[in-house]
């Protein structure tokens, strides 16, 4: 009788061990890709659906390749093929965490030039594009901004809170392409979002 009671009681001091284990290394896998020091989440949820960080990336600008942000482009399948990304009608987000601190004006300057660059006509989204910069707002170090694409939706939000919304597939589809078109930031941030980081 003792010695079941011991074993009983190893067996249950064994359960208790593994589910600590197991729930310990979901903790340590939740934030498992890291760049420049910015941790990111291995999977979040966008129109109640579960997204995958496909790849990280580095906003840089200037000469002096100055650090911006680290961006995550999270997909419902991941995938290196930026064409398909950008046709896909499945959930998507692009998150961006702040390095360096950047004005209201300068993402605006910066999200139009990279419309202007990556589609090839504007004029049918020129509504959406000004509703679009018109939520920004001046960030700095360690502030984000989230682009949770679900439907033809998509949702601005800035350290977590949702600012606007902006309808319509084919700005979707330009929103997507400034960091997935031909004319990316930079194009070591395209290669990184697409998985193709060696």
């Amino acid at each position: 009788m003792v010695r079941n009671q011991t074993v009983s009681t190893l067996s249950r001091g064994f359960l208790s061990a593994s589910m600590m284990l197991i729930t310990l290394l979901a903790l340590s896998t939740a934030h498992a890709a890291t760049l420049a020091g910015v941790s990111l989440p291995d999977q979040a949820t966008v129109g109640g659906k579960t997204v995958l960080l496909n790849g990280l990336g580095m906003r840089t600008a200037t000469m002096l390749k100055v650090k911006v942000y680290v961006i995550g482009l999270y997909l419902e399948s991941k995938s290196s093929d930026p064409e398909a990304i950008i046709e896909s009608s499945e959930n998507k987000r692009i998150a961006m965490h702040f390095v360096h601190k950047v004005s209201a004006e300068q993402l605006r300057d910066g999200w139009t030039e990279g419309f202007e660059d990556n589609t090839k006509d504007t004029t049918g989204i020129k509504d959406e594009i000004a509703k679009f910069n018109a939520s920004m707002r001046d960030v700095k170090k360690g502030d984000s901004i989230v682009l949770d694409f679900a439907g033809d939706t998509v949702d601005v939000l800035i350290n977590d809170t949702r600012i606007d919304s902006v309808t319509g597939k084919a700005f979707q589809q330009a929103a997507l392409a400034i960091w997935l078109g031909r004319k990316p930031p930079n194009e070591p941030l395209k290669q990184g979002i697409l998985g193709r980081q060696p």
